[in-house]
């Protein structure tokens, strides 16, 4: 009978227990800059797509600092053009690319804000992959 009850105290902990956090960062300190970030976007675009040969149209934006979620991340944004499994092309699309740490961790498909007023350079090795 005391089961739920202790349950319940542990639950209700207030502001730290919102979620865990594996390090000190709670989105208003600096991230280090990702180095890597091309290197990395090419080795997760080639598990990413299904066909990762014949990418058309790819554009790369630097990354900048952006607030995610409330936390201020690096974020790179990417436009390319991938074939589809019948050979055609669809339109362009654009994602958001995330990093934390220096390092990716996520893509986000709904770029929304994220990728507002980037600036693209061509990324012609996106065009290269090979599967």
């Amino acid at each position: 009978m005391l089961l739920p009850i202790l349950l319940a105290a542990c639950a209700g902990g207030g502001e730290e227990s919102r979620g865990i956090s594996f390090t000190d960062d709670r989105g208003y300190s600096n991230q280090p800059y990702p180095n890597n970030y091309k290197s990395e976007v090419l080795a997760f675009m080639r598990t990413y797509l299904n066909n990762p040969v014949g990418v058309r149209e790819a554009m790369m934006a630097e990354p900048v600092q952006r607030t995610i979620g409330g936390r201020l991340r690096y974020v790179s944004c990417l436009r390319y053009a991938a074939r589809e499994s019948d050979g055609r092309y669809r339109d362009p699309r654009e994602r958001a690319v995330v990093y934390v740490d220096a390092r990716l961790d996520r893509v986000l498909e709904n770029s929304g804000d994220a990728c507002a007023g980037a600036t693209y350079l061509p990324f012609p090795e996106l065009e290269k992959l090979t599967r």
